[in-house]
């Protein structure tokens, strides 16, 4: 399918729901998404004010079911409106309006780089979120994994879904039962999934407000979901021979850094903190240590990315071995430590000389000064926990710039323990015109700019350079040493390794003023990107197992500046 003939509409299932669906429908139309509305056989008030909305000269369109027949059977009479009208995409939305709509957008362009696979909607919660339903749900995820034989479903219950109409229909076409109520979201993509359909998962925070409506009756829904999961479990009994040769297989290429996901984190980390409090910090890695294991074995990609590094780390300290599983493993651990320590220390439990100033000459002129500059930092070590235990009046000069959406569920739970802990980050994905004006007063309030210099950019581009590292070349992002030369201020490397129980604080001067005359532009920032490479390499080799970028580092993406 090319991307001219994908045509996505959006259905929204609606019994005796109606409060959130004005502002749920005007997002939707602001996609440019033409939107069917399928009333199950509400009653008043509902019935009105779901009748009220159709507007079909603005694409609004409302069905309403004589009876209430149950949200599977109003989401595929609207698929049946959707394939009627030719649409190739769908869009299933609740109406209850606890997802976040801002998502849509993304999900909706995730669908047309794989018009042949469900964009699935994978939900994290806040702490409205009712404990039951929460555990519910993972069950209800492992008795999927188990029909599935596979992991690639990450949730599913979640009722923001964009569905590919061919799949949908083939299925349909060849009969068989599905839940016509609450057991269908459950039903259909598992059983789109055994039939070939591959899944992509995209977070999404879900909400529950105070007064929120649901439709879930605890006795018969969970009856039927249990009927149905016994159906679907029985059925792998006689079919998983088959369900092993047909699920999808996963493509071969390496993944850009920003296109991992990022595997259940939030409710892992959840999980760390009471583990924390309960066992304190030995006996909570205790717990994580089985759970990062499972995820060694399970993360092909960032098992490999792992193996390949130490292997190049290895090469340049001169160890005769090749790195094994335990090196792989041992990898993963310093990963979770390294997270558990960034919690602790938001937490306020961790020891106020945790870190320990080794080289500081450049950060105490770096504070002496009245004017800002950028630090740039690494996935080497932890920066976390640095800035978590800087003094208050120094900690407000900081301004992380990240890419927000990757790490927004790490930041969400930070801000629990801590509500200074995401207060100065700035989502900065591309240098447009309002951002640098931003940046540029920033620099002007005294404000540092921490930017990690060994993640290429988001958006691709010709961005990056390469350079020497760890006996490869490598691409570098460019981004931090156009900013300072556009915000004309100067540049700092900062770094923080664990050693033994400690924190060692590093802090370099890279340049004064990164200076890129004409005509030779490339040249210069060629220069600086091998001076942070060369710098680099040097702390990583200090200690290879906190190096955390789980990709594949030297992978080429076809965007250097030409020299």
């Amino acid at each position: 399918m090319t991307g001219a003939s994908f045509r996505a509409c959006a259905v929204i299932p609606s019994y005796n729901h109606w409060q959130a669906m004005p502002a749920i429908i005007e997002r939707l139309r602001a996609l440019g998404l033409v939107v069917f509305v399928v009333d199950d056989g509400s009653a008043a008030p509902a019935q009105a004010a779901l009748a009220a909305l159709a507007d079909p000269e603005h694409d609004v369109h409302v069905t309403r079911l004589a009876a209430n027949r149950g949200k599977g059977a109003a989401v595929l009479a609207g698929f049946a409106l959707a394939r009627a009208a030719g649409f190739s995409h769908c869009l299933q939305v609740d109406a209850d309006g606890q997802h976040d709509m801002a998502a849509v957008a993304d999900m909706l362009a995730l669908a047309r780089t794989r018009p042949d696979a469900i964009a699935a909607g994978q939900a994290t919660y806040d702490s409205s979120a009712p404990l039951g339903r929460v555990v519910g749900r993972w069950i209800t995820h492992v008795c999927v994994w188990v029909e599935t034989l596979s992991f690639e479903i990450r949730d599913s219950m979640c009722g923001l879904r964009v569905y590919p109409m061919a799949a949908v229909a083939a299925l349909l076409d060849r009969g068989g039962r599905i839940g016509q109520r609450m057991d269908f979201d459950i039903e259909i993509i598992v059983r789109l999934h055994r039939a070939g359909t591959p899944v992509v998962n995209y977070p999404v925070r879900v909400t529950y407000p105070p007064g929120n409506l649901s439709n879930f009756r605890m006795g018969r829904d969970n009856w039927r979901i249990s009927k149905m999961h016994t159906r679907l479990l029985l059925g792998t009994l006689f079919t998983w021979p088959s369900l092993l040769w047909r699920r999808p297989r996963r493509a071969a290429e390496a993944t850009h850094w920003a296109g991992l996901a990022e595997r259940g984190l939030y409710w892992g980390l959840r999980a760390s903190a009471w583990a924390y409090h309960l066992l304190g910090r030995r006996g909570c890695m205790a717990v994580l240590a089985p759970v990062v294991l499972y995820f060694y074995l399970t993360a092909g990609e960032r098992r490999r990315a792992s193996l390949d590094f130490l292997d190049r780390a290895f090469a340049a300290i001169g160890r005769s071995r090749p790195p094994g599983w335990r090196d792989g493993y041992r990898h993963f651990m310093s990963f979770a430590r390294r997270a558990l320590d960034s919690l602790i220390a938001w937490m306020g439990r961790m020891p106020a000389d945790a870190v320990v100033p080794v080289e500081v000459a450049a950060l105490e002129e770096a504070k002496a000064q009245r004017r800002g500059a950028v630090f740039i930092v690494s996935h080497h070590g932890n920066v976390d926990i640095s800035r978590a235990l800087l003094d208050a009046r120094t900690r407000r000069r900081v301004v992380v710039l990240m890419h927000t959406r990757h790490a927004e569920n790490y930041n969400r739970i930070l801000r629990e323990f801590n509500p200074e802990a995401a207060i100065n980050t700035l989502q900065v994905t591309e240098m447009a015109p309002d951002t640098a004006i931003v940046l540029q007063q920033r620099i002007d309030d005294g404000d540092w700019l921490f930017i990690a210099g060994d993640r290429t950019p988001v958006g691709g581009g010709r961005r990056t350079s390469v350079a020497p590292f760890l006996g490869a070349p490598a691409e570098f992002s460019q981004g931090p040493y156009l900013m300072a030369a556009l915000l004309d201020c100067p540049v700092y490397l900062f770094f923080c390794r664990r050693e033994g129980d400690r924190y060692e604080l590093r802090v370099e001067l890279l340049a004064d003023r990164v200076v890129l005359p004409r005509g030779r532009r490339a040249e210069a920032l060629a220069g600086y990107v091998a001076a942070y490479a060369a710098r680099l390499e040097k702390r990583v080799l200090e200690d290879p197992f906190q190096w955390y970028n789980f990709y594949d580092f030297w992978r080429p993406s076809d965007s250097t500046e030409p020299s």
